[in-house]
């Protein structure tokens, strides 16, 4: 008999959303965390924001996991008291040129069932005189959450469910058994093993490497990642309200842009931009010699900042699987029965919308389980 039913690896907000809701019905769950707390890293290092499901191709996974999840998350917030406002977005144009993506991101967002509104040159000023644009959608349904107080919420379920998380715990080992998986841990300079029934990898920035630890190939199955780092400026106090909406330029190939960020304490940042990178020397400073260029990104859809008015935030990093200059690519949310390993679920690539769409992977994943 496996020490565990379920074993769970990495407690960011994604692996945190599984533990509770798997845990409704297992009472014999692991998260193993290498961290000394939960989501310190990606889930905690982001724009906060709950996405309406706009930019994906329709039918992926980030499209109705999203959709599904904002309103799920809605109300989970509302049931909880998970910091949260339903504040909207404008994406605006702001030349001519720019218009005809409007139209295509609107058609985008409505095939996945998207409430979004065409707003001309003045109806957009009505709502947001600062800005520059020619035209824009207004996204109604996203909005932002404090994301600490929603990892808050999924963790205490866990734990009122009979979790057990350890933290300060790096899984360095997994090994196909006839009853499940054997995983070896360090923790404190210490190796141990246990055995669990079934293993979840919501490794974040670790995933792939994990995934290889049970014996898949990578590579071959494309799961190898990328990283983005993207950081984040913010603005002096005096124009912090000269803005009551997230703001966002029309999407590139690659990226949302550099966008508008608001938070729960009224703060206005500017982020992320992107910077490619293939290995994990997370450096999380930020660079103060980007003012100018953050500068110049922001005053295409806010003229009313200065470089004087920027200053250093903070940053994060996104796991990707496309490299740069590639198109986006879905999640991998996998059962690897294929690979030989019944039990097994892979979440790889788990970028923005994953903190919107949180509760409906983890519902998801319980399908893929059952």
């Amino acid at each position: 008999m496996a020490d565990f039913e379920i074993g769970v690896i990495g407690a960011g907000v994604v692996g945190l959303a599984i533990a509770a809701r798997l845990s409704e019905k297992c009472k014999n769950l692991v998260v193993l965390e290498k961290n000394e707390k939960y989501g310190m890293e990606t889930s905690s290092r982001n724009s906060e924001v709950i996405h309406a499901g706009i930019y994906y191709e329709p039918g992926s996974l980030k499209a109705t996991l999203c959709v599904a999840g904002r309103d799920e998350l809605y109300s989970l917030c509302r049931q909880h008291d998970v910091g949260h406002t339903q504040l909207g977005k404008i994406i605006t144009a702001t030349n001519e040129k720019e218009l005809n993506q409007l139209e295509e991101v609107y058609r985008l967002g409505t095939r996945n069932g998207v409430e979004l509104e065409i707003l001309d040159r003045n109806q957009t000023l009505r709502l947001e005189p600062h800005i520059n644009t020619v035209g824009a959608i207004l996204s109604p349904k996203t909005g932002i959450v404090s994301a600490h107080q929603l990892m808050d919420h999924y963790y205490h379920a866990a734990l009122s469910n009979g979790v057990t998380v350890q933290h300060h715990c790096e899984v360095t080992g997994i090994e196909k058994t006839n009853n499940g998986y054997l995983i070896t841990v360090k923790e404190g300079g210490q190796t141990s093993t246990f055995t669990s029934e079934k293993v979840i990898n919501s490794a974040g920035l670790y995933s792939d490497r994990i995934a290889e630890l049970a014996g898949i190939d990578i590579d071959k199955a494309g799961y190898r990642m990328v990283y983005a780092k993207g950081s984040y400026f913010s603005v002096v106090s005096s124009k912090a309200k000269l803005v009551s909406r997230l703001v966002y330029p029309m999407p590139n190939k690659e990226t949302l842009g550099v966008h508008v960020v608001l938070d729960l304490g009224g703060r206005l940042r500017f982020g992320p931009d992107t910077e490619y990178q293939d290995d994990r020397n997370f450096d999380y400073s930020v660079d103060d010699t980007k003012r100018n260029v953050f500068g110049d990104s922001v005053r295409r859809i806010f003229p009313a900042i200065t470089d004087e008015d920027l200053a250093p935030d903070m940053s994060g990093f996104r796991p990707k699987l496309q490299r740069k200059g590639e198109p986006e690519k879905d999640w991998v949310i996998v059962h690897e029965k294929e690979s030989g390993l019944e039990g097994f679920i892979n979440l790889i690539g788990m970028e923005s919308p994953a903190l919107t769409a949180s509760a409906a992977i983890a519902r998801y994943v319980e399908t893929l389980l059952a």
